[in-house]
């Protein structure tokens, strides 16, 4: 493997800028001839549920109402504090007629005037679908211009709303996110990487390929969605910064040592050479498990960590092949003036591991003696007193991580509210004030009948009647109480015999027949979109009294709000029935990503410990690898109940952060791990344990640090930017929990706990290797960083 990355790493240096070439070639003809990937961008959760999932079947239950080719955007017209006059219904039938224009439109309607009758609704059924983003954002914005564009009196208000509408205010808000997180994250690396390197040029050369990688992942992540595999919001962010992060720490893995090389007293292309055939091997094994951990995410029920495995595994692995190919080819190139303006000076290390710099003195060569930076001294302390350093930090991590037990998972789903201030968060606050149903986001209980319910009014009346008086509802509103007129079973049967059915009717041109009221005429017109053509399937929109479907509480309840709907349906001889709505979607989704958790999270954990086994040649380090790791996790997701639970109020954590924060400590802590540890033991070739292990800590700390808080870094940025857009408060939680999450490893576990581990354990750190293979290795590698500058100066020669 080592002779591999040397071939490597003479490769990039040899063909510099035919890889440069090649890469700016290749981002510009992927960007310019594949689709972007925000036009495959799924926008609600529920949709990545199973087929088989409860509430999914509800709404496969309630399809008859409202067909899945068919897309229902709401309009709403309103006085706020006097009712409808005839100008304003003048003014609306003038508003349906514009509707009625624009392309798309299959029929509009009005559905309900209010029982105040300062409100009307009008339904308009489109051919765009709702996952078609472009499309729907497009016809969406023409329905409102066209709307907009009618003359209306003083004083009457017209908005879109309804679920359709806040998705798409959504979307709008949201354009953009991704651009500013991307900039702010790049931004915040530069800035952090001057610091450290007191260089402008080499925080760039870090970062280029990243961006690049950023440029050409989504295209072609769009282009495999088109073969089936979901992607989400959250999906497009992360990949941001997993690939600036990630791809920055990999880029830091490989300057720190040209740095290092060239301190050596390495020609700067023999510096970039010998690095790539030092950490190659690291970086490969570090991505391969990021890689690993995702793709097993293919594996899992909930469809939102499907969009997330494959999609950013294709980041991953395209930052890698820039990793190992564009990164050592911009070394390269730019050789010592990447760390312009500072200058290099050689370091020579004596046989016990002290550096000293050497400087030309008058006549003679002059050996300062080095002073160990803060990592050495560090060290230095550390292998005096492992047992005091590990003993703390297992005790201090374990009283953080007993606070995980506290954890209950939150409900929320996303793109259901529609953000403040928009157009459609005020058709919403109309919808409600207005209507005695939760028009925008009810909690919908649906039933299909096997026969018509015209046939069968008493079973309905029943079934309504007995959830009505049910403690778990504050309101349930259904064919028999559509606008807050009430129908009896007898008078919706008769309605129904003389008018036909409701979804035929229209209220200005149907005539009131004999015996009949205008208010039980309009109260039948408005059961149209409760109850199917054929009349075979009924809908009952309902208030929780657990409160807002979107609250923890109100998913909480789901169980027993489905027993009570189960016991409703039996009594009133209904077969099939089921719950829709936020909270029982929001249930099932936290309920098929906590299953997750528990099946998929062992087989990471399985393949990341065989890839250690494969690298460090032991069956003993990756077991305490593999457990800090864990220690590691709950003591984040720890921290994470205490400060957006105990302090914050929030009465749970969002539904899929405990699952994130272990896959992605686990595979990223990982990265650090294999640095340090491989380290380790090319040092221990030739010193004994206690000055390997100093030695590999004051050469790497500098480096794990640096990773450490880019990539902290740029999870903070992710919870900044990304708390702006409609899954704002799950976007916090997760990049909060993430940065807090890799700070601890990095600062606590990889620096402090893992190296104790190692000097306690001693030889046995490499069982079952044999004793003296690790020299065996050492020589082998010493002979081919001998050989590399001859071998870069014969290939130099033949180039020119």
């Amino acid at each position: 493997m080592r002779k591999f990355f040397s071939a490597l790493g003479r490769f990039s240096v040899r063909w510099r800028y035919a890889i440069l070439a090649a890469w700016i070639i290749a981002t510009i003809a992927i960007t310019a001839f594949l689709p972007g990937i925000s036009t495959v961008v799924q926008q609600n959760d529920q949709k990545f549920l199973p087929a088989n999932s409860p509430s999914v079947v509800a709404e496969n239950l309630a399809e008859p109402l409202q067909p899945a080719n068919v897309t229902r955007i709401v309009i709403v017209a309103y006085r706020n504090n006097a009712p409808l006059n005839a100008a304003d219904m003048n003014a609306i039938s003038g508003i349906e007629q514009a509707a009625r224009s624009v392309k798309g439109t299959l029929l509009v309607r009005q559905t309900s005037i209010s029982r105040n009758g300062r409100a009307d609704e009008i339904m308009v059924a489109s051919s765009i679908q709702k996952l078609n983003e472009k499309p729907l954002r497009s016809y969406v914005g023409e329905l409102s211009s066209a709307i907009h564009s009618v003359t209306v009196p003083s004083g009457l208000n017209i908005h879109l709303a309804g679920p359709v509408a806040s998705q798409v205010a959504n979307l709008n808000r949201n354009k953009g996110t991704s651009g500013r997180m991307q900039d702010f994250a790049a931004l915040f690396i530069i800035v952090l990487l001057v610091l450290i390197f007191r260089a402008p040029l080499a925080p760039l050369l870090a970062l280029i390929p990243a961006f690049l990688v950023v440029q050409i992942s989504g295209p072609l992540i769009a282009e495999v969605a088109k073969t089936g595999v979901p992607v989400s919001v959250i999906t497009q962010f992360m990949l941001i910064v997993i690939i600036l992060g990630a791809g920055t720490d990999y880029g830091l893995f490989l300057v720190f040592r040209v740095r290092e090389n060239m301190k050596n007293g390495e020609d700067p292309k023999q510096a970039v050479a010998l690095a790539v055939s030092r950490v190659g091997e690291s970086i490969t094994f570090s991505a391969a498990t990021v890689i690993v951990a995702l793709a097993s995410l293919s594996l899992a029920a909930f469809g939102m960590y499907q969009s997330m495995g494959i999609p950013i595994a294709i980041g991953v692995f395209v930052m890698l092949l820039a990793g190992l190919t564009l990164q050592p080819a911009l070394l390269a190139i730019f050789g010592r003036a990447a760390f312009w303006p500072g200058k290099i000076k050689p370091v020579a290390a004596d046989k016990t591991g002290s550096l000293e710099a050497v400087e030309p003195g008058q006549g003679s060569t002059q050996r300062i003696i080095h002073k160990p930076g803060v990592w050495g001294r560090v060290a230095a302390r550390l292998v005096q007193h492992p047992v005091e350093t590990l003993t703390t930090g297992v005790v201090i991590f374990a009283i953080l991580a007993a606070f995980s037990m506290g954890n209950k998972p939150a409900g929320f789903i996303s793109g259901t509210s529609a953000p403040s201030g928009t157009g459609a968060a005020m058709g919403n606050a109309a919808l409600a004030d207005n209507f005695p149903k939760a028009a925008a986001n009810p909690t919908d209980i649906i039933a299909r009948l096997a026969t018509p319910v015209w046939n069968n009014a008493t079973s309905l009346a029943r079934f309504e009647t007995i959830l009505s008086h049910s403690h778990l509802f504050t309101s349930v509103i259904g064919p028999l109480d559509p606008n807050g007129t009430r129908l009896s079973a007898s008078e919706l049967v008769k309605l129904h015999t003389a008018l036909g059915s409701p979804q035929s009717l229209f209220l200005s041109h149907t005539a009131i027949p004999p015996g009949f009221a205008r208010t039980e005429v309009q109260a039948y017109m408005a059961t149209a979109s409760l109850i199917s053509t054929g009349g075979h399937t009924i809908a009952l929109e309902s208030s929780l009294a657990a409160g807002n479907p979107s609250s923890t509480a109100a998913m909480q309840a789901t169980p027993a709000i489905r027993s009570e709907v189960a016991a409703a349906a039996r009594s009133a001889g209904i077969q099939k029935y089921g719950v829709a709505g936020e909270a029982a979607a929001a249930y099932d989704v936290s309920s098929t990503a906590g299953n997750d958790l528990i099946h998929i999270l062992p087989l990471v954990v399985l393949v990341i410990g065989l890839l250690l086994i494969i690298l460090l040649r032991s069956l003993i380090a990756p077991i305490y690898l593999i457990v800090s790791v864990v220690l590691s996790y709950l003591s984040a997701l720890g921290i994470s109940v205490i400060i957006f639970m105990l302090i914050q109020g929030d009465q749970g954590l969002v539904f899929f952060l405990p699952f994130m924060l272990f896959l992605f400590i686990l595979a990223l802590g990982e990265d650090y791990n294999i640095l340090v540890m491989t380290r380790i033991r090319e040092e221990a070739a030739h010193l004994p344990l206690r000055q390997a292990v100093t030695r590999a800590i004051e050469r790497t700390g500098t480096t794990v640090t640096s990773a450490g808080l880019v990539l902290a870094g740029t999870f903070v940025v992710f919870a900044i930017i990304g708390g702006s857009s409609s899954d704002g408060g799950q976007i916090v939680e997760m990049g909060l929990g993430l940065a807090i999450g890799i700070l601890m490893d990095t600062f606590l576990v990889r620096t402090l706990l893992v190296p104790s581990t190692v000097v306690l354990l001693g030889k046995w750190n490499w069982w079952p290797s044999k004793h003296g293979q690790e020299h065996w290795d050492y020589d082998d590698d010493k002979q081919l960083d001998e050989q590399l500058p001859q071998e870069i100066e014969k290939e130099e020669i033949t180039a020119r």
